[in-house]
This record gives C-alpha cells, structure tokens and sequence, in this order.
C-alpha cells in the first residue's frame, strides 16, 4: 500500500493532530498515530479541552481530588489541561528526540479572555511552562497586537512559542519580527537558541468560509469564480514572506547561534465545504519546512486518498497575488475579512473556555456533594503509573 502520510512527511510538512484528550492518552491512540502514522506533533486549544472533559469519565478521580482539596475553578483546568499536555509530551518525546527538538512537540494555551492583555499572557505562559515542565511544551499565544510583545518576552526567556490565530499577512510579518527580536533577547540572556523552538500557526479554512460567504453575498459571475481560493492564495503568499525573512543575514546570524525557524503551520485544515475536496488545504499547501495540523479524520483521508505532488506553494504566488486583485476587483473588503476573523477567533476560544470553566466548575460541585466518584482504584493507580514511568 503507498504511504501517503509517509510521502507528505518526505517533502517537508510535518504531521501534528489537532486533538488531545485523555481517552487518546490512556488507550494508547496517541502514541499508535506517532508510530504507524507519522505523527510528529499536537495542537490543543480551549475547544479541544472543553470537549475531551465534557465527554470523557476519566478526569472524574481527578476532579474528585481537586474537589476535596477545594481548588478554585481556574486552577483546576490549568491541573486537568497541564496534567493532558504534559503526558502527551512524554508521548511525544521520541519524536522530539529523533529531530533535535524541532518535533515532537504539544502545546498549551494561554487564557484566551487575556488575549488583549500582554502582562497577563506573559505571566500565563510562564506559569504553564513552569506548571507542565517539559522541554518539548509550546505555550500558545495569539497573534493580536498585544500579544506580540508578550511572545518576544516569552521568547527571550527561553520559553517556545506557538504563536496561534493568524490569519493576515501583515500579521504574519509583525509575528516573525517578535520571533527574532525574542531569540536576539534570548541570546543575550544566555540561552540555548536550539533549545527554543516556535511555530507560527496560519488559520487556513476560515478564511475561505468568511471569504465565500461575502462572494455569496455578492452574487456576480466573477465572484462565483472565486469561491474557495483565498485560503490557499492567502497561505501561499504567507509562505513567500516566510521564504524572504528567513532568507536574510539578521536570520543567518541567529541560525549561526543555534536557532531553529520558526515553521509556518497550517492550521484550521478541515475542510467546512463539502463541496471542497476533504484534503484541498494538505494538498496545496505541501511546502519544505512547513507544518500541518490536522484533526484524526483528516490524517485518515490523507491516509487513504492524498495526493502529495511536491511542492504546490511556492510555484504558486503569482497567482495568489491574481487571486487578492480578484477578489478586491469583486468588491471583498480583504482588511475587513482578516479583522473580522481575529475579532471572531478570540471571542470563539473565549467561549470555549468559558464552557470549559462552567463544566469543571459543575464538576467540582458534584464532586463536592458526593455525586461523582473517584472512579475505580485501579485505573486510578495504572494512570499514575504510567505517568510516574513518563517523568521518570
């Protein structure tokens, strides 16, 4: 059979999972995707998390122990999310090994209500990378405006960074010049620049969603040519600002030092129209040094029926530049379209991560009146084990 995750992985794009919970953890799913599906890394985000603890009865010991000890409700997720992420860097760690530290890796979010506030985030990530304690942890920070200083502050404190909710390429310049400035910061503080990694995560589908909906609107002829080729345009052109930044002597002389470049990662790479082939955004957007992080279903139908045909982006970016003059010249506000999806972003994380406060905080409740239970001991002390054999 052809090993269409391994071709992907041979022309440069890493393969992340864009899930975690501990269901995956403890049955072993996670580690059966690193060794039979290339899987080299994983993304979480508050969605995910509020997810995985609303389904699964696993976290129900644990929640019983933080109940008993009377832990408020934001510490308690900050335990449950930590205790996830940090398994699935243990589990991880092979790859992260294999790739001196490029791969391998898991990340972790900050609050997403402090996404507007750059003191709060940087606090935040320090306290999640002291809390998880592991070398392969990325702390997740967006790409708004006041978390770019909060990413270089992360940075030069010797801290990686997955710089998440990028969907402009202004933006995107604006997150590359915060990574270097960390790294020269980290320097100069006396860090290992190959110990510190990043990526820089790009939102792929949304912006076909949003784009597409306003050429709906819009109803020409024109405008229906052009329904579900900005994302791709969009990421393309990303990549050929990422080509020329990392390209330049101020790069080479971190480079020099140590330093590892901060990876585009295609985020958000399912596919919201079904009318749209279910791997267009791993098919073309097969680049070297790139990362792609994809829910399980997506890695299956890449599995069985992707199509890795070299590299389909940087060929590419004359046409993507035809692609934004289009759609400007059919009336689609392109500045409008990215604010809009960094407005909406934030507030769907904030949400998530209020659904996610909510469901610990009836847990803890019930918890607290007897009604959950710590669940059977010896799952209990097999979860523990497996854990203490992790950090050992």
């Amino acid at each position: 059979m052809t090993d269409r995750l391994g071709e992907l992985t041979a022309a440069g794009v890493a393969v992340w999972l864009d899930d975690l919970s501990r269901t995956r953890l403890s049955s072993g799913g996670l580690d059966r995707l690193r060794r039979e599906k290339h899987l080299v890394g994983v993304t979480s985000n508050p969605t995910i998390f509020a997810k995985a603890l609303g389904d699964a009865e696993e976290y129900d010991w644990q929640l019983h122990d933080l109940a008993m000890r009377g832990v408020k409700v934001e510490e308690a997720v900050r335990t449950l999310t930590a205790y996830d992420v940090r398994w699935a860097c243990d589990v991880m760690r092979p790859a992260y090994d294999a790739s001196a530290g490029v791969d391998g890796r898991v990340s972790l979010e900050v609050d997403p209500r402090l996404a507007y506030e750059t003191e709060q985030t940087i606090a935040e990530a320090r306290a999640l990378w002291w809390l998880v304690d592991r070398p392969n942890l990325f702390i997740k920070i967006p790409a708004t405006e006041a978390g770019l200083p909060a990413i270089t502050a992360a940075l030069a404190e010797g801290i990686s960074v997955n710089v998440t909710l990028i969907f402009g390429l202004d933006r995107y310049s604006a997150v590359m010049e915060a990574f270097l400035t960390g790294l020269e910061q980290a320097k100069a503080n006396g860090h290992d620049l190959s110990k510190i990694g990043s990526v820089a995560s790009f939102f792929v589908s949304r912006v076909d969603t949003e784009v597409d909906k306003r050429l709906e609107k819009i109803g020409s002829e024109q405008a229906s040519t052009l329904r579900g080729r900005a994302a791709i345009a969009n990421a393309r052109l990303a990549y050929e600002r990422y080509s020329q930044v990392f390209a330049s002597d101020r790069w080479q002389a971190l480079a020099d030092a140590g330093a590892h470049p901060q990876r585009p990662l295609w985020a958000s790479t399912s596919t919201k129209n079904p009318d749209y082939r279910d791997v267009i955004y791993v098919e073309e957007l097969i680049a070297p040094g790139t990362v792609n992080t994809m829910p399980e279903p997506v890695i299956n139908a890449y599995a069985e029926h992707g199509e890795t045909r070299g590299d389909t982006v940087t060929g590419g970016y004359d046409e993507a530049r035809e692609v934004f003059a289009s759609l400007t010249a059919a009336g689609v506000d392109l500045t409008d379209v990215i604010d809009t999806l960094e407005r909406e972003g934030v507030e769907k994380f904030e949400a998530s991560w209020n659904e996610l406060l909510e469901g610990v905080r009836r847990s803890l409740a019930a918890a607290n009146q007897g009604i959950n239970h710590p669940g059977d001991a010896a799952k209990h002390n097999a979860q523990a084990a497996e854990q203490a054999g992790g950090n050992a």
